[in-house]
């Protein structure tokens, strides 16, 4: 197996990371401000959806808001580590509110065309990322404030995941949970078990002191919610890792594992919404609505 090597990252700046827990989802948005100005990047947001009921508020999305007015941040970025099959983005909202630019991975094109055609979009839906602001490749760095942050590409959950390196902190989506979570799912249109085992790796050649932020929690044997470790301890302890001493063993793990789980509830609106980079769907009258494909996600 060979194993990409990183690029060259600032890892000694000790960013500022506050973390906003959405409980009905199980997800971590964060804020990530420069410890040296004012400036900072939004991860992750949430989007609240009653979808039995059909109603859109933004509950979680203004806690976001009222964060940064009151510590009177700048927003440079807002930034999605992926296509997310299990929460709606925010990012829309957010920018409308508070500025900044939209970010996600280049191969967002690869999901767009994937679940396009899921959906049923037909030609006016764009399949080519034009719906977000910058299409990150690996490598790829951006500013917030005096800050360089590092993307790299991490498939295997999705096509088009990634981690995001600020400073000495690493905002790796789904790639990981927390060492007693293991790792994120891979049976979605796209993912691939042995991708992400390989992205794992390269994200475990960071020195071990390095922070890690999760995107989910899910409290397992009813410890209490956390989002952050380190890279030391998910290469020691992280549950799925240890228990394959190869990359064989590991897909053979996960595969089994996928086999046995459900769908996310909220599978079928995350994945037209945020596709659309948070934008949601209308019909031919103006009407926000959402398509529910019969046996398209999961054959």
């Amino acid at each position: 197996m060979s194993i990409k090597p990183l690029p060259k990252c600032d890892l000694t700046t000790q960013t500022e990371v506050s973390a906003f827990f959405d409980k009905s989802t199980n997800t971590v948005s964060y804020i990530v401000k420069d410890p040296d100005s004012m400036h900072c990047c939004i991860i992750d947001s949430v989007l609240d959806i009653d979808y039995a009921a059909g109603e859109i508020s933004y509950k979680s999305a203004d806690k976001l808001i009222e964060h940064v007015q009151n510590n009177q941040l700048t927003v440079d970025w807002i930034i999605e580590s992926h296509v997310h099959a299990d929460h709606l983005s925010a990012a829309p909202y957010l920018q409308e509110k508070l500025g900044g630019k939209l970010g996600i991975g280049e191969h967002i094109t690869t999901v767009q065309n994937t679940f396009g055609k899921i959906f049923n979009e037909g030609t006016q839906f764009q399949r080519d990322g034009s719906q977000f602001d910058q299409l990150f490749k690996d490598g790829d760095t951006y500013s917030i404030g005096n800050v360089t942050a590092t993307v790299l590409h991490t498939p295997g959950h999705t096509p088009a995941c990634t981690t995001h390196i600020i400073g000495n902190a690493a905002f790796v989506g789904d790639t990981f949970f927390m060492p007693d979570g293991g790792t994120g799912r891979t049976d979605f249109p796209g993912g691939d078990a042995r991708e992400l085992y390989r992205s794992m790796k390269r994200v475990l050649t960071l020195p071990d002191a390095v922070r890690i932020f999760v995107c989910h929690d899910y409290g397992p044997n009813g410890r209490e919610i956390l989002w952050e470790t380190t890279v030391g301890e998910e290469r020691a302890n992280n549950v799925h890792l240890k228990q394959c001493a190869s990359e064989d063993e590991y897909v053979k793990l996960r595969e089994s594992r996928d086999a046995t789980l459900s769908a996310p509830k909220l599978i079928i609106p995350s994945l037209q919404v945020n596709m659309r980079a948070g934008v949601l769907p209308k019909d031919d009258d103006g009407n926000v609505v959402l398509k529910v494909p019969i046996n398209k996600l999961t054959g």
